[in-house]
């Protein structure tokens, strides 16, 4: 099971914009510029982000994206479920109506415990989170786009 582009790329994005967080609307050039990743891809994913209810978009010539709430108040599982929707190694973990062999599947047990622990670590960091470790990775080098 791997998380998509939507997944990775909306997750870096937000961590740019937690970056950020305080100093105004980033503007789309400089996210495209800063995390490699096209302008219409980035205006794709933060289409689903805002609908999510995660991010504010400013139209105009000053317009961009910012963080619709404090970065320690948004988790990595808020960004990645707006994009990729719910978490799920296979279908019967949230439908088991999904399965005929859901009442004697010796394996279900698997992929739920596998889907559980995927959201748990996904909720334990926060985009403040992400942002102080790379600050600390990168020797408190202050991110800027």
């Amino acid at each position: 099971m791997q998380v998509s582009t939507k997944g990775r790329y909306g997750l870096r994005l937000m961590a740019a914009l937690a970056a950020q967080y305080g100093k105004g609307v980033v503007k789309v050039d400089k996210l495209s510029e800063s995390e490699e990743i096209t302008i219409n891809y980035i205006h794709v994913l933060m289409n689903s982000l805002k609908t999510a209810g995660l991010v504010r978009a400013i139209r105009g010539p000053n317009g961009g994206y910012e963080l619709a709430m404090p970065p320690d108040e948004m988790t990595a599982y808020d960004v990645v479920t707006a994009l990729e929707g719910r978490i799920e190694p296979v279908e019967c973990v949230h439908t088991p109506s999904m399965c005929k062999a859901v009442g004697q599947c010796m394996t279900r047990d698997v992929w739920c415990d596998l889907a559980k622990a995927y959201e748990e670590v996904l909720k334990k960091y926060t985009l403040r989170m992400l942002l102080e470790g790379w600050l600390k990775q990168h020797g408190g080098v202050d991110y800027s786009i």
